[in-house]
């Protein structure tokens, strides 16, 4: 006697996102656009968001239709406004119908001693860093509950885990993704959708590549030593994280494999949270 083993879901091993909708914020350069390519080679359309000049958008946006043969469309959507963060999800579901995948991930950053910090500084920071989690994730949720099925994952980061000094902004948002990611859990744990938090330690991007450059010149020490010893100190691995590893993530927590993961802060930092 055989035993046929049903799967909960038809499309393939291959493209296991097929059908679905993702939309990722700041997802036009760095970190954002890793997870987007990641979720599009699974297969699901993709919404891009984030600032840049239209023809490289454009380009991006062809390139990963063009490789991965789904829908991709874009929002310049600032952030930081709440009614601007409401256009896009109200485009999102004209558009597609639906909203499967959120992905929280744009963020700024800035560095000084707590009682130096700019006042704006702090409150830019919060409001796009924190408060626009809170406006995507509470407009995000009717469809995702009308359609049976949501996946809401936010990039935090090892600093939604652990402090450094000079970031107060940044630690405290990202100590804010975390704790949002458990109440968004809870209140929809019986409507299958899931929240969880990703916490990277350093990602090597175009944008820490200038950093390295930019210790290395302002210390006069060579580029090795700046990565080992300076941007990944806190790492034990001694190594960056790729945005391939975070896209690959990214995608399993989308996929119905991932049904019984929710609430969690998942560190992906080569052991930092570890010590």
């Amino acid at each position: 006697m055989s035993i046929q083993l049903k799967t909960q879901s038809a499309r393939s091993y291959t493209a296991p996102l097929a059908d679905r909708v993702s939309l990722i914020t700041g997802s036009t350069s760095g970190i954002g656009l890793g997870i987007a390519r990641a979720l599009a080679k699974a297969g699901s359309a993709v919404v891009l968001n984030g600032f840049g000049a239209a023809a490289e958008i454009a380009g991006i946006m062809d390139q990963i239709s063009g490789e991965f043969g789904v829908n991709v469309s874009y929002s310049a959507a600032d952030m930081a406004r709440p009614e601007a963060i409401a256009d896009m999800i109200a485009t999102t579901l004209n558009e597609h119908g639906r909203l499967d995948v959120l992905v929280n991930n744009a963020g700024i950053q800035y560095v000084a001693p707590l009682d130096q910090f700019p006042v704006e500084k702090w409150d830019a920071i919060l409001s796009v860093n924190l408060s626009s989690v809170f406006h995507t994730t509470r407009l995000a949720l009717p469809a995702m509950r009308q359609n049976g099925f949501g996946r809401i994952i936010n990039i935090a980061s090892a600093h939604g885990l652990v402090g450094s000094p000079f970031k107060a902004a940044y630690v405290a948002a990202k100590h804010g993704i975390v704790g949002l990611t458990k109440v968004a859990a809870l209140e929809t744990a019986e409507q299958g959708i899931t929240c969880n938090a990703i916490c990277p330690g350093y990602v090597y991007t175009p944008l820490v590549e200038a950093q390295i450059e930019g210790q290395a010149k302002a210390h006069a020490i060579s580029r090795e030593k700046v990565i080992h010893d300076v941007l990944l100190a806190q790492q034990p691995n001694k190594r960056f994280v790729s945005v391939e590893e975070l896209g690959a993530l990214t995608v399993f927590l989308a996929t119905d494999a991932a049904a019984s993961i929710t609430g969690i802060a998942l560190p992906v930092d080569g052991g930092w949270t570890a010590h």
